[in-house]
């Protein structure tokens, strides 16, 4: 049998190819610093790669930011690469992205999109993560309708065992909802998007008003300051609520 080349993980560190920023907080960020130009050299191929990932197809965009499916050319496997375009984002902005990554970093769950690798440039972003073929549980709705009380069952029991995680590691999501769940190929649950996420302490309070209205709870439009935790809780209610209504 031969032996596959794993994918990077992003605790590898290559002291030839690493550099650190603070993050805003005086936390030190250890990020990948590669080639991310057209042609790779060593395989010969004119296709567009970032590091030793070959670019596929254009999955997700947004104003500051595009989803392309790739593919990690010693092993083969598909990923997705968020790519950033740092340069239309604001000091406020990057500390909120630099805290997103480092908070990916630390999640490490089978039911949470991986981050395995980030690469950057003088002007981009790479976040290489765990590429989820099934899409969003949102299409998947739109796509078949309601669940059946067994699959939510199942889906919702993924995605609270995520949520518990997260909350035991201080994290709370703060936009969860149906288009952040993703599906893999064997339609398992993948949260994805930590955006808004942040850190807590017990008997802290978080004071930024995000999420998506239809799923945020209602503390959130009071203006006041609230528990992290019971936000993610309350939307977890909705989402189960969706699941089994369509």
């Amino acid at each position: 049998m031969s032996t596959r080349t794993p994918l990077p993980t992003v605790n590898e560190r290559d002291t030839e190819q690493h550099a650190s920023v603070e993050d805003g907080r005086g936390e030190v960020l250890s990020r990948s610093v590669r080639s991310a130009r057209g042609k790779n050299s060593s395989t010969g191929d004119d296709s567009p790669h970032v590091g030793n990932y070959r670019l596929l197809k254009t999955i997700g965009k947004g104003n500051f930011a595009k989803v392309k499916l790739a593919r990690h050319i010693p092993t083969g496997r598909e990923v997705a690469i968020k790519i950033i375009d740092k340069t239309q984002l604001n000091p406020t902005s990057l500390q909120k992205l630099f805290r997103e990554v480092r908070i990916m970093k630390i999640l490490n769950h089978p039911n949470i999109v991986k981050l395995f690798e980030v690469i950057e440039t003088d002007k981009t972003l790479y976040l290489v993560m765990e590429y989820a073929s099934g899409g969003e549980v949102f299409d998947y709705l739109v796509a078949h309708g309601r669940m059946k009380e067994k699959e939510a069952r199942a889906k919702f029991r993924q995605i609270v065992s995520a949520v518990q995680y997260c909350h035991q590691k201080h994290i709370v999501h703060r936009d969860l909802k149906a288009e952040n769940l993703l599906l893999d190929a064997d339609m398992n649950i993948k949260i994805a998007d930590f955006g808004f996420s942040n850190e807590f302490t017990l008997g802290g309070k978080l004071d930024t008003f995000c999420g998506s209205p239809p799923y945020a709870a209602p503390e959130l439009f009071q203006g006041k300051k609230y528990d992290g935790p019971e936000v993610d809780v309350w939307s977890l209610g909705v989402i189960l609520y969706t699941l089994v209504s369509g």
